[in-house]
């Protein structure tokens, strides 16, 4: 699975998950729809007119499934609404030199692929998104690799084998765990099987 797609920079570290997703929009039963509350209050004003500067709110940038941001990226509260919100505006891939460990696992768990890179990588993709917003990003996640041509950039990351089976299939841990129902079923008639012979 290959994510060829632009990307957009928000470089302010620390961004916690209520500025992800404020807390007062916290009341849909479904994951679907946390989209258009995603940095909600940086993308309006009090009275919820759009503010054109914010780099979601412009054109060059309504295309792009990877974010990168500054370090330390999810902290705060552990809420899974966050993820939810990324999800559902449409974003891949979330850029950082850190990200926070719980989120992380939300991020993982909603189809949202988590990378981790040095600060001076992050850096050279901000400043490539900055001067050049058409600049591709490529991410291939069986081979665990994400390259910029335009920087000459080519890095792999870590990821463990579950999690990105779990990508690379589109399921979620508990999708992942009812798929295997057909064998669980089959290894427990095996099991008694062999006890009733015993």
């Amino acid at each position: 699975m290959t994510i060829k797609t632009t990307g957009v920079v928000l470089p302010m570290d620390n961004i916690d998950t209520d500025q992800i997703v404020p807390a007062r929009f916290l009341k849909l039963t479904s994951k679907k729809g946390y989209g258009k509350f995603l940095f909600y209050d940086w993308r309006y004003t009090p009275e919820s007119k759009v503010i054109e500067t914010f780099p979601l709110n412009q054109a060059k940038h309504a295309t792009s499934k990877v974010l990168i941001a500054g370090n330390n990226f999810g902290c705060g509260s552990s809420r899974e609404h966050a993820a939810w919100a990324i999800a559902d505006y449409g974003f891949k891939v979330i850029i950082s030199t850190q990200i926070a460990d719980i989120h992380k696992e939300n991020l993982y768990n909603n189809g949202v692929l988590p990378i981790e890179l040095s600060k001076d990588d992050v850096q050279q993709l901000m400043t490539m998104v900055t001067k050049k917003p058409g600049a591709r990003i490529e991410v291939d996640i069986a081979s665990q690799c994400i390259q910029a041509e335009d920087i000459g950039l080519y890095r792999t990351f870590e990821i463990s084998p579950f999690k990105k089976e779990c990508l690379l299939s589109g399921v979620d841990t508990t999708q992942y765990l009812i798929n295997l129902r057909p064998l669980i079923t089959e290894f427990e008639n095996t099991r008694d099987n062999k006890k009733n012979q015993v």
